[in-house]
């Protein structure tokens, strides 16, 4: 069984809310759950498959507390470790930035060797455009606690379907 590290932003907790939700679905597997305000280079180095949440903010800026940890991953080296993305986003507000920190925070690990999983389709999502799709799904799992909070949960189990086959 792999270990986990589910490490969030969160500025309005919606993020850490699903990070929390993803945490009790896999309660079996002991996830270690860290908020990237606390989180050491220990975190990411210690566990084999890591969940990364993030919120997209503004026009298609990343959460704060991501925002300013990121010069620090230059120096990571997780090749060998399985990585997946959930963050929130506003799919009618900002229909042309809908959870790009999905995609900002992907092109900054893409150059730490880990490897990518549990990327999402993008149908049943309203929006424009976003950076956090890459050859055409999501990176990872999106969900808009303003405007489709009823789907999250659903939408977080699908995903783990996905993934936990990776997890043994």
């Amino acid at each position: 069984m792999k270990s986990i590290a589910i490490i969030y932003g969160s500025t309005t907790d919606n993020t850490k809310d699903v990070a929390d939700l993803i945490a009790l679905k896999l309660i079996d597997y002991a996830p270690k759950l860290v908020d990237v305000a606390k989180v050491t280079p220990e975190d990411f180095l210690s566990a084999d498959f890591i969940f990364i949440g993030a919120s997209t903010w503004s026009i298609g800026e990343l959460q704060d507390d991501w925002d300013t940890y990121l010069p620090k991953i230059k120096n990571l080296d997780l090749k060998g470790k399985l990585m997946t993305f959930f963050g929130a986003g506003d799919s009618y507000s900002y229909s042309d930035t809908f959870a790009d920190a999905l995609g900002i925070l992907y092109e900054e690990f893409e150059k730490t060797g880990v490897e990518f999983v549990g990327s999402v389709s993008t149908e049943g999502y309203s929006f424009d455009y976003s950076r956090g799709v890459i050859d055409g799904k999501f990176v990872g799992l999106p969900f808009d606690p303003d405007n489709e909070d009823e789907l999250t949960e659903e939408r977080v189990d699908n995903w783990l379907k996905t993934l936990i086959p990776l997890l043994d």
